[in-house]
């Protein structure tokens, strides 16, 4: 029997058989599965309007679209699906306790604080961490690794709790959407005179979602205006009834300032864990857990902080951290003492990866470092394959010009940042004043004071939005992601021009001949004082170069101080110079402007002419 044509392709059509396929796969995996020809699916896709070759990552809708037209039901394996796979081909299991229950010991619960802005969060985990570290080391903590474990003594027994020192609600949610629950119990901290607001409410979700235990820290009770009564009553209206009103939330009265009634928060922290959970786990086996957080160290290179969860992870030990791997080299606990081996619940800074893992991912200890080098290369392909897949050319102002002119009908979706809450505000009612006609329309999905982030930019990623930066830029590793992920940010100083724009681009009409390239940053380590020129800032170029040329901004602490200036005079040593590359150190000053601070970035730009299509 002859094979039907479909999109003007004879292939041989299924019988509504499933196909299992990772994400990211290519049209030559979906062939074998299928036992077609590759050049028959990239035939097929063409005429469907889609170009993609047969080697190409391709994303899940189009995988599950030709799966449709070829009757077979196409199930992209999850990542979590992916992932147990992998390792049970080496025979290998995540996420299980071996032996029998006679191998089970009573670990310690993990607690994540969480709560409004200006809460006291930061204040009420120092506030822990230094009255358990006067008595075990004088001059405080040497250093802090993002997770850390205090002693607390309920019922004359001495009981150890583990800290994780997220920065709020984001990164909770972040690490649980990999399907880490890192967290056994969650502290919700809310002012006692300021009571519920609207982050209390969302972190209160967050923790609801993950099904977590919760205990309620009312801080700042010290204060003549504080009102705890007032904060139970708020929160018996979402759900968490405290014991005395017969409910079975735990409410502690503190004060991270005074240090008031820490330890009863600690106990109330241990009581809940004996009520709710049973936290046990067999320290006999191999080592699993999860990456709190890791960066790149100059000295020591990858460093990452992992929470052992099951197992006892030994110095030595081989270790894959999702697409990482290595020897563990040394250990340090939050103190910055070295150790040889970490229990379970038990943090620990671990040396000795071959990459930065990501915060949330798994590890676990194997055999040998062959084994952890396969496992990890595997991990690595297959997020490269997945990124690929599901990377795409995000919309700029100059597509949106471009469908405009075909006479669609459209959205345009922005992300507002600004240095202050009033230019944010301003911005985004004038933006909401402009009217192009029923054919477009514009939205604010997100607006926000501050640096632009890298969780700014996945939203942008994920809803198709471009970011508006006001007088702000972005920080860490945002520049870097929004490059990965197609997003636009486009920078403002003036108002009007912002307007303008995107008035302009609502219209159809953006033709830019001009945009800016940023040539490189530098740091601001010391400053000198000079009576003739003023204020010599002493800098380290940390990336790309600054030339004598080129139009500089001062950037400090994410906000932008001067928005464009000259360098009057760009040195290394004793000679005037044109340009200072990245690793080298230069002495500058910025023309008319003195009030430079140590810390400040220095970030040389110049504005290059697009030709016009």
């Amino acid at each position: 029997m002859e094979a039907p044509t479909i999109g003007g392709v004879r292939v041989r059509k299924g019988n509504g058989e499933t196909v299992r396929l990772a994400r990211g796969a290519s049209l030559t995996d979906f062939a074998e599965k299928i036992n077609v020809d590759p050049a028959s699916l990239v035939q097929m896709l063409f005429s469907l309007g889609e170009m993609v070759t047969a080697t190409e990552s391709v994303n899940d809708e189009t995988l599950e679209l030709l799966g449709e037209e070829l009757n077979y039901i196409v199930q992209v394996v999850s990542p979590e699906d992916e992932d147990r796979e992998l390792l049970e081909s080496f025979d290998l299991e995540f996420g299980s306790d071996e032996g029998d229950e006679g191998d089970l010991v009573i670990r310690p619960p993990v607690v994540t604080v969480m709560g409004h802005v200006d809460h006291g969060k930061t204040k009420l985990l120092d506030a822990l961490r230094n009255a358990n570290v006067v008595d075990k080391e004088a001059g405080g903590i040497t250093q802090h690794i993002g997770a850390y474990q205090v002693m607390t003594d309920v019922d004359g027994d001495e009981r150890r709790i583990t800290f994780i020192d997220t920065p709020g609600h984001e990164a909770f949610t972040a690490m649980r959407a990999r399907g880490a629950q890192a967290t056994d119990i969650a502290i919700l901290v809310v002012a006692a005179d300021d009571g519920v607001m609207p982050q209390t409410v969302e972190a209160l979700n967050h923790v609801k979602a993950a099904g977590v235990p919760i205990v309620v820290a009312v801080n700042k009770i010290d204060k003549p205006e504080a009102d705890p009564t007032k904060v139970r009553g708020q929160l018996t209206e979402y759900g968490l009834v405290p014991e005395e009103y017969g409910g079975d939330t735990m409410f502690v009265d503190v004060s991270a300032k005074a240090g008031l009634h820490l330890d009863k928060l600690l106990e109330a922290v241990v009581l809940t864990a004996d009520a709710s959970l049973d936290l046990r786990a067999n320290p006999t086996q191999d080592a699993q857990g999860l990456v709190v957080e890791a960066h790149l160290d100059r000295g020591r290179g990858p460093v990452a902080t992992v929470l052992v969860q099951r197992g006892t992870l030994r110095v030595g030990d081989s270790i894959v951290a999702g697409p990482a791997h290595g020897r563990v080299r040394a250990m340090l606990d939050e103190f910055g003492h070295e150790i040889e081996e970490a229990d379970p619940a038990r943090p620990a800074l671990v040396l000795g990866l071959s990459a930065v893992p990501g915060a949330g991912q798994n590890f676990l200890v194997v055999d040998d470092d062959r084994m952890a080098r396969q496992i990890a290369e595997k991990r690595e392909a297959r997020e490269r394959a997945a990124m690929q897949a599901q990377r795409r050319v995000r919309r700029t102002l100059e597509d949106f010009m471009a469908s405009m002119e075909k006479g669609e009908s459209q959205e345009l979706n922005l992300i507002l940042k600004g240095d202050v809450s009033g230019s944010v505000e301003a911005l985004e009612d004038s933006l909401a004043k402009i009217d192009v006609g029923d054919e477009v329309s514009l939205r604010v999905i997100d607006r926000g004071v501050g640096a632009i982030t890298e969780t700014n930019i996945m939203l942008a990623a994920a809803s198709d939005a471009i970011i508006i930066g006001f007088n702000v830029r972005p920080q860490g590793k945002a520049t870097e992601l929004a490059d990965k992920e197609g997003v636009e940010i486009r920078y403002y100083s003036v108002i009007y021009q912002a307007i303008e724009e995107i008035e302009a681009a609502l219209k159809g009409m953006l033709k830019p001949e001009f945009e800016e390239a940023t040539l490189g940053q530098a740091e601001i380590r010391e400053i000198f004082r000079s009576s003739k020129i003023g204020n010599i800032a002493g800098c380290m170029v940390t990336s790309g170069t600054l030339r004598r040329n080129a139009k500089v901004r001062l950037i400090r602490d994410g906000a932008v101080i001067v928005e464009s200036a000259d360098l009057a005079s760009l040195r290394r040593e004793r000679d005037d110079v044109t340009e200072v590359r990245e690793g080298f150190e230069c002495g500058l000053v910025v023309k008319g402007y003195n009030d430079i601070k140590i810390g400040d970035v220095v970030e040389a730009f110049e504005m290059r002419e697009i030709p016009r299509a």
